[in-house]
């Protein structure tokens, strides 16, 4: 019974408790892309002047324009920008990257692929039912239905275009495209990383895409090694080595705290007793439900 508990209680931590760590995240997130679009209207990034002349009557004059250079890529797990979907109440930070750790925080932008607002295919990663399931009814898109980027760059609105359901084997999905386009990608069906539900769309007409900065070519990574497409589709779905130690250290601590706990409340039956075992039982479960969850393989 009491390992059933257990099962139970860590099925709602993957569903619900997860979001607790997500909306700490977002919080700081949401505070530092304020910070960068505050700096960046400012015109801090501006170091570079132009002339440019102009004809006035018989006269020439020489025109000073400040030139505000594109804003640099923020690092991997950084906050990079706001989605917004209408539709289905979404309004979230989502950062560069989408390695476990990165996804944890929110939506994560393929590195690999260009910055919203650019032209080419900007894609964008998010869990489906785990870490505040930013992407839980994405298969509720219609047609039609607007996307909102919002950058240091500015606001891109995207129209939605059309669902797909695909293998995570499947890399043209994230593949460039000659107009702005957007992709987002997450886990299909719910409660399963078994597919990847896909929903693509397009820059609005009335607004205009910028070029792209250079990316790095696809398969590569800011530190230089290679990694192909269907490494990035697979991002984040299998276990962290590096939290199997942690995990049982934890689960050790918690074996040692729920005997203890069990032996005082067998020999002192008395509700201040079980209170008083309780509290320091649930913190270090919750810590180990943490480590034990990124030691499992998911990305749902």
């Amino acid at each position: 019974m009491t390992l059933g508990l257990l099962i139970l209680l860590f099925v709602a931590y993957q569903l619900w408790g997860t979001g607790i760590l997500t909306a700490r995240a977002q919080h700081g997130l949401k505070k530092d892309f304020a910070s960068a679009q505050q700096a960046y209207a400012a015109g801090q990034t501006t170091s570079t002047t132009v002339k440019r002349p102009a004809t006035r009557g018989n006269r020439t004059t020489t025109a000073i324009q400040p030139v505000r250079p594109a804003p640099p890529v923020p690092a991997e797990g950084q906050a990079e920008g706001i989605i917004k979907i209408p539709r289905i109440g979404i309004n979230m930070a989502f950062v560069e990257g989408v390695s476990r750790d990165d996804l944890q925080k929110g939506p994560g932008h393929y590195p690999d692929t260009p910055l919203p607002g650019t032209l080419g295919n900007a894609a964008i990663a998010g869990h489906r039912t785990t870490y505040l399931h930013p992407f839980y009814d994405v298969d509720k898109l219609q047609p039609g239905d607007d996307i909102v980027i919002e950058t240091v760059a500015g606001t891109f609105t995207y129209k939605m275009t059309a669902q797909l359901v695909v293998d995570p084997t499947d890399v043209q999905v994230v593949a460039n495209t000659p107009d702005a386009q957007l992709t987002l990608t997450s886990c299909n069906p719910k409660f399963s990383a078994e597919q990847r539900i896909v929903i693509k769309a397009r820059l609005a007409p009335n607004q205009s895409a910028k070029p792209a900065k250079p990316q790095p070519p696809a398969g590569s990574t800011s530190g230089g090694k290679a990694r192909p497409h269907q490494a990035l589709l697979e991002e984040g779905l299998s276990g962290q080595q590096r939290s199997l130690t942690p995990a049982v250290r934890w689960g050790l601590a918690v074996l040692l705290i729920g005997l203890g706990w069990w032996w005082a409340f067998r020999r002192w039956r008395h509700p201040i007793t079980w209170v008083a075992g309780v509290i320091p039982f649930l913190a270090v479960l919750f810590a180990f439900y943490v480590y034990f969850e990124k030691a499992l393989p998911n990305g749902y």
